[in-house]
């Protein structure tokens, strides 16, 4: 049998090895708790990165939109100058050229 020393002696090594188990599922809580609060730290931020880049992304779309438009309504702008002065110049040409489009258009349009 045990006798009372070694029984003591084994409950403070139980008591001790209840002790360094608790301290360390504390450090592990910890550091889970850690790496937690990481992980949504860099979530965020490449979110607002992204966002960033998104939004940066659409403005120069816009603006290159916005060129487009304005380059095309100048081109438009341009073949209307340059139809008005044709038709202003030689007027008869001008309606004998409409009437001739119109035949084409029509007889290809019955076909």
């Amino acid at each position: 049998m045990l006798d009372n020393a070694t029984v003591e002696r084994l409950e403070k090594d139980v008591s001790s090895v209840k002790g360094d188990i608790s301290a360390l599922t504390r450090q592990i809580t910890d550091v889970i708790n850690s790496l937690t609060g990481t992980a949504r730290k860099e979530a965020r931020r490449g979110y607002k990165q992204a966002r960033a880049t998104a939004e940066d992304t659409i403005g120069d779309l816009s603006k290159r939109g916005n060129a487009m438009m304005d380059a095309a309504q100048d081109a438009a702008s341009t073949i209307e100058e340059t139809l008005e002065d044709a038709i202003a110049e030689r007027p008869l040409a001008a309606v004998g050229l409409a009437v001739g489009l119109g035949f084409l258009i029509g007889v290809t349009w019955r076909r």
